[in-house]
């Protein structure tokens, strides 16, 4: 396995524990080593989310957004994490895309505050 997939294997394993304070170091490194995996990149936006560095969440998951454009999960968090930071009108833009993009799937599925 590559040092990057096991860095992202262990910021999941503190993401799961509940620690996303530790998660975003293993993370961090993780994409230093490789910056265009959004899977990397979508896992530090829920450890910054988690411990409420709303604008480091929001450039992740933007950068995920420019990975994958129609990831589901990635607008929402933005959206989330936008309307974190009082930008309500911007954030609503983020989230009608995620139901559009994923209409079955309510918001509370997402699992953003959850052990993921």
């Amino acid at each position: 396995m590559s040092a990057a997939y096991d860095l992202y294997q262990q910021g999941r394993s503190h993401l799961r524990s509940g620690m996303p304070a530790q998660a975003t170091v293993a993370l961090e490194k993780a994409k230093r080593l490789e910056p265009e995996k959004a899977s990397i990149r979508e896992a530090l936006g829920i450890a910054y989310f988690r411990i409420m560095r709303w604008t480091e969440a929001e450039a992740e998951f933007r950068k995920v957004l420019e990975l994958s454009p129609a990831d589901d999960y990635a607008h929402y968090a933005l959206g989330r994490a936008l309307r974190n930071q009082g930008r309500h009108d911007e954030a609503e833009t983020y989230l009608k895309l995620a139901r559009s993009l994923r209409p079955r799937r309510p918001d509370d599925e997402f699992e953003l505050d959850e052990a993921s």
